[in-house]
């Protein structure tokens, strides 16, 4: 549920889900860490630290991020901090040579739209050459439903989306700190409903919407494509009134259950990820026992909602398919590719189309080309010569 489709996806996408890995390839500079980059540097020590001294060594490190050992090891004692690790994050993500490494966002046709009451309702949009009415695909960022930014599209992806014909919307929506599930949802169901109310206006075409996006972005697009429709056909409201199912879906390190009591079944954890605490309005670990939050549990989980007649759905999990430590906590088990196995195997039994793909499917290359193939097939998109 972080933020992993993030403007790196110019390298290897595992390096965007796990860590700084292949990613950071320069030395630290100036720049002070924010709190995300704290809370990644604490979601990567989780995973990898073995022996829970709350350092790294060399050894620890993935295989691919080994040579940055020395880079990030800025104290030169032969180990890895969590401070030193967050201080590399913000100079690699915020320091003078950034720009080289991740092209830039062009700049959106409309921004900051606003589709709902709150300040974080809004949308940018970037609109596709064409004289008919194009597809749409709206991007929902990630962040553990705790942080993010629609800006944190990937700029490979938006640019072969446009250039095929399609247009592309990146929406925020509200935080958990602000307003627990299903806010979230409800806030992205209305900027698609905004779009399709409005879509004369912007030139698409609101019977070919997809949604994309990674992590808690994924949960969204794929709550969205399950869920039944929110639509309301007598509402006075126009927007309340369009429809918020979904032509396709293709989405990454998603987790198809939310429910913590799940999650512990199928990782065999007593662990709950933190996102999931002020996400559901929980005050801590033991209110997962408070029957008062099990509906909001089963609501907010996608798997429950899938039927016969859904949209197509591509998943695509960076992490690798291993086996994880006993009592994993959720650093490690949260975006892991046993939630896409399980989803794939109930979607097989309905009948619903889900292309499952794993790390390994992608050794050398980067993945948005597929998830460009899949959307233009199921929008109904001519891919041009």
């Amino acid at each position: 549920m972080r933020n992993p489709w993030t403007r790196r996806l110019a390298v290897p996408v595992f390096c965007l889900l796990f860590g700084w890995a292949a990613a950071a390839v320069g030395a630290q500079g100036p720049a002070k860490p924010t709190a995300a980059d704290r809370q990644r540097a604490e979601q990567f020590f989780q995973r990898h630290d073995r022996n829970t001294d709350g350092k790294l060594s060399r050894e620890e490190l993935p295989q691919g991020a080994r040579r940055l050992f020395d880079r990030i090891d800025a104290d030169k004692d032969g180990a890895i901090t969590v401070e030193e690790d967050a201080a590399f994050r913000a100079a690699r993500a915020r320091g003078p040579d950034a720009r080289r490494r991740r092209p830039p966002l062009p700049a959106p046709d409309v921004a900051n739209v606003a589709y709902g009451p709150h300040e974080r309702n809004v949308f940018d949009l970037w609109r596709a050459k064409s004289d008919r009415p194009t597809p749409l695909v709206v991007y929902y960022h990630g962040g553990g439903f705790r942080g993010g930014d629609k800006r944190t599209i990937n700029p490979s992806l938006l640019k072969q989306l446009l250039d095929g014909g399609v247009s592309v919307a990146a929406a925020n929506y509200r935080l958990s700190n602000v307003a627990p599930f299903p806010a979230q949802m409800h806030d992205c169901a209305r900027a698609l409903q905004f779009l399709r109310c409005h879509a004369p206006k912007y030139n698409i075409d609101p019977k070919r919407v997809g949604a994309t996006g990674g992590s808690a972005g994924a949960g969204i697009s794929l709550w969205l494509a399950f869920h039944d429709d929110l639509a309301d056909p007598s509402s006075s409201d126009p927007v309340a009134r369009r429809s918020t199912r979904l032509t396709a879906a293709v989405v990454y390190g998603a987790q198809s259950s939310y429910d913590p009591r799940f999650i512990k079944k199928l990782f065999n954890t007593s662990q709950v990820d933190a996102a999931l605490i002020p996400f559901f309005g929980m005050t801590g670990p033991d209110d997962v026992a408070d029957p008062k939050f099990h509906p909001l549990f089963e609501e907010a989980s996608v798997i429950n909602h899938a039927t016969a007649g859904d949209a197509p759905v591509m998943l695509f999990y960076p992490q690798a398919l291993a086996p994880l430590p006993a009592n994993s906590n959720g650093g490690q088990h949260i975006h892991h590719p046993k939630f896409g196995i399980v989803l794939k195997q109930k979607l097989d039994r309905l009948g619903v189309e889900c292309v499952l793909k794993f790390r390994k499917d992608y050794p050398d290359r980067n993945p948005v080309d597929a998830y460009v193939t899949f959307f233009f097939a199921k929008l109904g998109v001519k891919p041009k010569p």
